[in-house]
This record gives C-alpha cells, structure tokens and sequence, in this order.
C-alpha cells in the first residue's frame, strides 16, 4: 500500500495529525496497535486525562472534534490555587480576570481519542490499520517502506512517529535523545471529595513532588501525585483506608475528608528531549518528540501545538509544489517547535527542582516568589495567558480565526 502521509501512532497527537491533513489531497495512513475504547459504564473516569488548554481547544474545534468532546464529558475548570508545602507561600488565578470563562478543560484521554477517530472514520482519504504494529522500517528512493507485523508492507512519502515516549519509530530512524529520568513517579486516581472543588485545579508542591486535584463534572477529582520512587510503591501498598489518610494530609483537608478511591496507577517520570524532531521523509510529533514533567500538565498541549505547527508546514509545502517529505518543509516544522519545546521542558524541571526540596533558603524564597506574584495583576495575567495558550507564537491552527 502506498501512502503519501503515514502515520505510526493513532493516540491523541496522531489522530489530530491525520485529521488536520484530511482534506488536504494526501493520501494518509494511521497504524496503531489498539483501536479506542467505544463505550464505558455511567460515572466510570478514565484514570488518564489531560488539562486542554484554550489553544488545544481550538485545534479541536477546528478538526470537528471539540462538539463530540463536550457531549462524552469535558470538565471545565475556572480558577487555579497553588501553595508551597513548606512555608506556606500561595497564588490563586481566576479566569474572570482575563474575561475569559475558563482556565481550561479536563478531559479523559480516551473521550480526545475516540471523539478524533470517529472523525476520521468519516474521511475517505484517511486508511486506519489497526490492529496492526511496525515490525521493520527501512528507507526508499522516496520516502520510507515499513513492514508491519502481519506482514504488510506499507510505502510512505512522509513517516511520522506518533508513537509515544518510547517511540519505535524514533529508535528505528536513529534519532538518539537527551534528557534524564527523575527520581519520581506520578500515582494517578480518581476520588471523592467532602467540599465542592469549586471548578478549582487545586496544587500542593511538596518536598517529594506537586500533587494536584484536577476538578471534575460529577463532583470528584483526579489526582496527579508525583512522589519519590520508593514513597509512590509504598504508597500504591497501601489499603485503600491507609491511601486515603496519606492523600488528605498531603492536602492539608483543602477540600474536606477524602472518600472513595476508585483504582490507582502509578508513572514513571523523565525528561526527554530528541535531538532531531525531523529527517529527510520523517517527522517525530508529541511525545515521540519531547516528554516533560507533567505538574502544569503541558503535554499533549505541547503535542497538539506540533500538529498545528507541522499542519502547516505540510500546507506551505504543498502550496509551493514542494515535496512533503523534504528537509525543506519539515525543517519548518522543526524551527517552529523545537526551540519552543525546549522552553517549556527547561522551565518544567526548574520549577520541578525549585519546589521538589526541603532547604531553608530555597523555600523561603520561593513562597515568597509565590505571594509577590499573587500580589501583582499584571503578572499573574500573563503567567495565565501563557498557560492558556493564549501568546504571539503560537502556529496558526491554534489561534482564533
């Protein structure tokens, strides 16, 4: 089969990827292991979701999905508070001072999935080979061949790795990373809470690592708590009782007695960068490209910024009668994102490092840091704009129109 846009990864970034080049005249390929889960039980949460930023909404919308998004469930929070574990420092942010009506939206992994590939269902130029992996990858007079483990052979212009942190294609290309492993892991479940989280995203930076109640519709919070390796397994021993203890008190009781715990899971964390995101018919999106700390939950934003951004690389391409899979176009791609991606990563692991200790001067100074910001509008403001996906930079699919 032959394929001008071959896709390997069909999560939340590929299937963006595949949707956004839909109605281009290309013809595409997605190939994934697993297809999304279709249906699930009333009140059942995914244990994975994201904070989508007002940027990766409007990629959404524009891609058809955002409608089919809301109805499965988006849970929209509007203020944020943070406060420093040791001395106490706090910051709130509410999105009425920026005349906005949210701060974002926390959405399941699986409803951003499903809700993408039923729009590509609806696209003939899109081909979905799934269940299917790669087996051999190998380049081409004009681009990649990859075999596929049923043995199927698939010949592509451009190949580009959606495929996670851990991206076979990534190894495959010889693209090496840089980056490190830290000494933590994110536990992550979904809780009952004894007050209203006020559409609130409630963090808590600790010695050991942020944790953070993220709101949701029915009243319950997903937890993201990223603790030292040996402390998140002795947590995830814990009876449920024991957990919930451990949880409250790490909360301080913000929002009352802790009450039911459905499953937990825990994550290993890194940070990951690619020493190339693009090479001649190949392109790495997402976190194939980057994988960053998730305490202000930035991935898959900065993952759907690679789509628009790449998105429109392709189209500049195409409108210049330039070949999709040359250095030319994808470089492009590369010079938008890369250096972006690279803020952002660098300013994760500060941050991460700033609050994840217990020595005195550093924690003084940085509830300090944290109560000066709270105290001046206009940085606070930006700061939320930022987040929101709101700046000058941003590629053209993730601004209004």
């Amino acid at each position: 089969m032959n394929f001008d846009l071959l896709i390997v990864g069909g999560g939340m970034v590929g299937a963006a990827l595949a949707c956004g080049c839909a109605e281009t005249g290309l013809s595409i390929g997605l190939v994934e292991t697993r297809a999304p889960q279709r249906s699930w039980p009333a009140g059942e949460i995914d244990l994975r979701v994201s904070a989508l930023s007002r940027a990766s909404q409007r990629l959404l919308q524009q891609l058809g999905a955002w409608a089919r998004i809301r109805e499965l469930g988006a849970s929209p929070y509007r203020k944020m508070r943070v406060w420093d574990g040791v001395y106490g420092g706090e910051i709130q942010f509410d999105s009425a001072d920026l005349g906005e009506p949210d701060l974002g939206h926390i959405v399941e992994n699986r409803v951003t999935q499903l809700a993408l590939w039923e729009q590509l269902e609806r696209h003939p130029a899109v081909r979905i080979l799934c269940p299917a992996q790669g087996a051999e990858l190998r380049r081409s007079p004009s681009g990649f061949q990859l075999q596929l483990n049923d043995g199927r052979q698939l010949n592509a212009r451009l190949l580009v790795g959606a495929d996670g942190r851990d991206s076979w294609v990534r190894k495959q290309a010889g693209i090496e990373v840089q980056g490190w492993a830290y000494d933590q892991e994110a536990i992550v479940a979904n809780v009952e809470v004894s007050r209203s989280h006020e559409e609130t995203a409630w963090q808590r930076f600790l010695p050991t690592g942020p944790l953070a109640f993220l709101p949701l519709q029915d009243g319950r919070c997903s937890i993201v708590w990223s603790v030292k390796t040996a402390r998140a397994r002795a947590l995830m021993e814990l009876e449920e009782a024991a957990f919930r203890q451990a949880l409250q008190e790490a909360m301080e009781s913000r929002l009352g007695t802790i009450g039911a715990i459905g499953p937990r899971a825990a994550f290993s964390l890194r940070l990951q960068q690619a020493k190339h995101y693009v090479q001649p018919h190949l392109a790495l999106v997402g976190d194939a490209a980057h994988a960053v700390h998730p305490l202000a939950g930035q991935g898959v934003n900065l993952g759907f910024l690679d789509v628009a951004a790449l998105i429109e690389a392709l189209h500049f391409a195409l409108a210049k009668g330039r070949d999709i899979g040359g250095l030319w176009a994808l470089r492009r791609y590369e010079r938008a994102r890369r250096g972006e991606n690279i803020q952002m990563l660098a300013a994760m692991d500060a941050f991460n490092r700033l609050f994840s200790n217990r020595i005195p001067p550093l924690a003084l100074a940085r509830s300090l840091g944290l109560r000066a910001v709270d105290r001046c509008p206009p940085l606070k403001q930006h700061f939320m704009r930022h987040a929101l996906g709101l700046g000058a930079k941003l590629p053209p699919m993730g601004t209004a129109h």
